[in-house]
């Protein structure tokens, strides 16, 4: 085996397009479809940072069949012919010159004051990744073309003499599947990315073409975050959208040079919806950074000052979080810095002291002035977080409580009162049976196959699932063994209770759960409430159908040789028609009263039984119907029985 030499000679370097080619992630952050977007953005940052120099007011992107893209400005054009003092063409810094641009001293406020493109990296990045790069400058009277393949340029700058009406930029090029092990960017991404420019570069019009779909779209807010905001909040909110904006001038340390910073935001209070949303000098900031503590740190602070004034809190109260606030919150930050320090080229987040200094500074004196001058607005909007608060501090006692009660082994048959287990332990193969009372659990527990078939009686009536609270619902002994019995969790996604979600269908213990009443007022109402406790805790068992219905027979029709079961008013009909011998009929007694071989023959013997399967062929029409029959909608639930009712009056008879 030859021998590893590790010594002076082993160093290398990457160089020229080999920097992003073989190494993407470094640059764009991965090497995946996320980096590969990220490679598009660089080229529209440059020309989104040519409008806010007021150049252009106008972007054209096009997604090709074959999912290359196209952006065009009608800005300045980039520079590409000779430079003297770099003794170089332009094109080369631009596009084959990592760490090169026009934006290094835009501290001084000469060029591109607050850029989006900041880090020299975008147009040669991009073009280092391509298959291949077209570029069409114009400027100066003339046309200048540019076209490069892997990295590297074909034919060098032709220049022609031009008459047209604007100057500007034209780029084409189609990602490097060399590079980026997914190329194929989806129309979805350019709507996202193109609306949330047109929202913080008020007036910037986008034109996006969709040659994939053969669609067109114009995204333009003449209103900025303001008018996005109200966008959002669809005039569900419960105050005003408010605007206001500052501009200022610090340092980050004392040893650092000072540098201008302008900011915007945009908030309302809504219970429907809410939305926090950061963007820096254009570009949106999934993790916030410095914004995002400065808003968080202010309103919590301005808030908290509120309650504690006006003397709100309840004694001992803890104050309130952020979260209690944001559960109402529609917020949008637009802010711009000619000195900008990100966490990394992805621009995700910034991490300026002074940024989230005077933003929250400014925030906490601007909140207090807006709920004196506003006092409609801060008592709405005190009352509201308090609420969240307040609903966040039960949800969790709650979680807390359901957590303690629904965890535990497997070996439940101890600890659930009246639940019989069944001997396997293959799960493919065991059927819960979800009966009435006492009386049925006996019938059934004699009626069964214990190899198979487990039972879990239900005492009494179990609560309205639908229009109970989650503290009263985990209270209730029935639910809390029945759910223990599943042994799948609860699906819970309701804004204040999300944490209670322990919901995975990999732990239900039973491949069939039964609902067994009796064919009376009384077992249809107890189905019903068991359906709709499993429909509001575990929707997922009935969308996967493992929920059953066991039909029981409504007649029971004697002859002297043979019992006859029908399980409706036509089978009765049916069977009379085939007996010639005297016989005698009675509705069927309740389960507790039937013998094990008949509960065996009609209603567990899954060769004899029927059972009807629960799948909502329409999941919205069964919640509709649920909420109708079982929820607030009192007046919806009158009319209902008094244009429906006549028809459930047999039923009635029967009890």
């Amino acid at each position: 085996m030859k021998e590893k030499i590790y010594d002076n000679q082993s160093i290398s370097a990457l160089k020229g397009a080999d920097r992003v080619r073989l190494r993407p992630g470094v640059i764009f952050g991965s090497d995946g479809i996320e980096g590969c977007q990220h490679s598009v953005f660089e080229i529209l940052a440059n020309s989104i940072d040519e409008f806010k120099e007021g150049f252009g007011n106008t972007i054209n992107v096009t997604l090709h069949k074959d999912y290359s893209i196209t952006v065009e400005d009608y800005g300045r054009g980039i520079p590409v012919d000779y430079n003297e003092s770099e003794e170089r063409y332009n094109w080369e810094l631009v596009f084959c010159e990592l760490y090169a641009g026009g934006k290094y001293n835009n501290n001084e406020g000469d060029n591109y004051e607050f850029s989006l493109g900041l880090n020299g990296l975008g147009s040669c990045a991009t073009q280092y990744s391509s298959q291949f790069m077209d570029v069409e400058v114009r400027r100066d009277g003339y046309l200048y073309e540019l076209h490069f393949e892997k990295g590297q340029n074909i034919g060098g700058l032709r220049k022609t003499k031009s008459n047209y009406k604007h100057t500007g930029s034209k780029i084409h090029w189609l990602p490097d599947h060399d590079v980026f092990t997914e190329v194929h960017i989806s129309p979805a991404y350019f709507h996202d990315v193109l609306k949330r420019q047109a929202v913080v570069n008020k007036n910037l019009q986008f034109v996006f073409e969709d040659q994939i779909n053969d669609e067109k779209y114009v995204y333009l807010y003449e209103d900025g975050i303001l008018g996005y905001a109200k966008e959002i909040a669809e005039g569900k909110n419960f105050t005003d959208v408010v605007f206001t904006e500052q501009e200022t001038k610090g340092r980050d340390r004392e040893d650092r040079p000072d540098y201008k910073l302008k900011f915007q935001i945009a908030f309302c209070f809504c219970n429907e919806k809410n939305t926090l949303e950061y963007y820096h000098n254009s570009s949106y900031l999934e993790y916030g950074g410095s914004p995002d503590k400065a808003i968080k740190n202010a309103f919590v602070y301005a808030i908290d000052q509120y309650l504690k004034n006006e003397n709100l809190y309840n004694k001992d109260e803890k104050k309130v979080t952020f979260v209690d606030i944001q559960d109402s919150l529609i917020l949008i930050s637009n802010s711009f810095s000619t000195i900008t320090s990100y966490e990394n080229q992805t621009k995700k987040a910034i991490t300026n002291k002074f940024i989230q200094e005077a933003m929250q500074d400014y925030l906490k004196e601007y909140l207090f002035i807006y709920f004196t001058e506003n006092k409609d607005e801060a008592v709405k909007i005190a009352k509201q977080v308090l609420v969240n608060k307040r609903s966040r501090e039960k949800a969790e006692r709650t979680r807390i409580n359901v957590r303690k009660q629904l965890s535990g082994t497997i070996d439940i048959g101890n600890r659930i009162k009246k639940f019989v287990d069944c001997r396997s332990k293959d799960v493919n193969k065991r059927e819960l049976y979800i009966v009435e009372g006492d009386s049925a659990l006996g019938s059934c527990k004699l009626g069964r196959n214990a190899e198979f078939q487990g039972i879990m009686p239900v005492r009494g009536k179990i609560l309205n699932c639908l229009k109970a609270d989650y503290d009263k619902i985990f209270k209730s002994d029935i639910i809390v063994d029945l759910l223990k019995v599943l042994g799948c969790g609860v699906e819970i996604t309701s804004k204040h209770n999300k944490d209670l979600h322990t919901f995975d269908l990999n732990n239900l213990r039973w491949q069939k759960v039964i609902i067994c009443t009796d064919a009376d007022v009384d077992g249809y109402q107890i189905r019903t409430l068991i359906l709709t406790m499993l429909y509001a805790l575990a929707p997922t068992l009935i969308k996967e159908g493992k929920v059953f219905i066991a039909e029981t027979p409504l007649y029971e029709i004697n002859t002297k040789n043979k019992t006859f079961f029908a399980f409706s008013d036509y089978e009765k009909a049916e069977i009379l028609k085939g007996i010639k011998t005297k016989y005698t009929i009675q509705r069927s007694k309740g389960l507790g009263e039937n013998d094990p071989d008949m509960m065996w023959e009609t209603t567990m013997n899954p060769e004899t039984r029927r059972l009807i399967q629960v799948v909502p062929e329409d999941v919205e029409a069964t919640e509709a119907m649920f909420d109708r029959l079982l929820g607030e909608d009192l007046q919806g639930r009158k009319d209902f029985i008094a244009s429906e009712g006549h028809r459930y009056l047999e039923l009635a008879d029967m009890s």
